[in-house]
């Protein structure tokens, strides 16, 4: 397959609104503290989610972990920073006292058909990330962000804007203040497919539904993270955004339910991991 020559639009090709398990649902009862793992995302697939937001970082020796923090310190077993530990010593580590920190290319392979929301955390992993999306000719299966806008720019560069990516925080700005869609698209030279934001920035509302149609009319969907509460998932559904992350899967696909709203596979109401050896 060739890659096109602008962001793909098939990651974004299922109905809204989206549903992200996001670290794989990270304080869902039965898996809290598994955050970012096989059996976080395993889980979140077995409840029926077919988009996994993940984060990303790169071992001294190049190899791309799906994990959140620079260092090993909160979730594991062991100290240290990723940057500058090799994929052996990361290796050793357990998250949750039990489950190893995966790969990207791991969790791409246990997962065949999902896709993967991806938050470059370093700039290392910038030029590891856009070589693994070459090699697996992953353009269909990632929308890559970053809070950081060096590291937007550099992995759109490095890809030569080929793969889909939501907007870094200057690009959200533009699309908060522009008093149109046409100038915020102007602003933004067409560059992001999604805004992926908080509901609220402090005090400040973010997700208004100003913003909504501003994004909607210049073909940007909004996604907003990270929603855990029925009531705020309904305000924001009912405002029109296309997407929710969560860490409390369950919730989410119990009030996509009840809207008609759940585009999913049905899953299990159980827990998926019930009955494994």
């Amino acid at each position: 397959m060739t890659a096109p020559n602008s962001p793909s639009t098939g990651y974004l090709d299922s109905p809204t609104p989206i549903a992200f398990a996001h670290r794989g649902g990270a304080y869902h009862p039965e898996i809290e503290g598994l955050e970012n793992t096989l059996a976080a995302f395993r889980h979140a697939v077995g409840l029926g989610y077919t988009y996994l937001e993940t984060d990303v970082h790169v071992t001294s020796d190049g190899v791309l972990l799906a994990f959140h923090d620079t260092v090993l310190d909160r979730v594991t077993d062991r100290t240290g920073d990723i940057a500058t530990s090799t994929y052996a010593e990361v290796q050793g580590a357990l998250i949750g006292g039990s489950e190893p920190v995966p790969t990207l290319a791991q969790l791409f392979d246990a997962f065949p058909d999902a896709r993967f929301n991806i938050d470059l955390k370093s700039h290392g992993a910038v030029d590891a990330l856009a070589a693994f999306v070459e090699e697996r000719e992953a353009w269909d299966r990632v929308l890559v962000g970053s809070f950081s806008r060096r590291r937007m720019i550099a992995f759109r560069r490095r890809t030569a804007g080929r793969v889909a990516t939501s907007a870094h925080p200057l690009e959200v700005v533009a699309f908060v203040l522009s008093p149109s869609a046409r100038l915020a698209r102007l602003l933004t030279r067409g560059r992001p497919v999604a805004l992926q934001v908080p509901h609220r920035q402090g005090p400040v509302l973010v997700v208004s539904r100003g913003l909504v149609r501003r994004a909607r009319a210049a073909g940007v969907q909004v996604h907003v993270w990270t929603i855990d509460d029925p009531i705020e998932m309904n305000t924001l559904l009912d405002r029109g955004v296309d997407g929710i992350m969560t860490d409390r899967t369950d919730i989410l696909r119990d009030v996509l339910r009840s809207r008609g709203q759940w585009h999913g596979p049905t899953g299990s109401s159980e827990d998926p991991t019930k009955g494994e050896a």
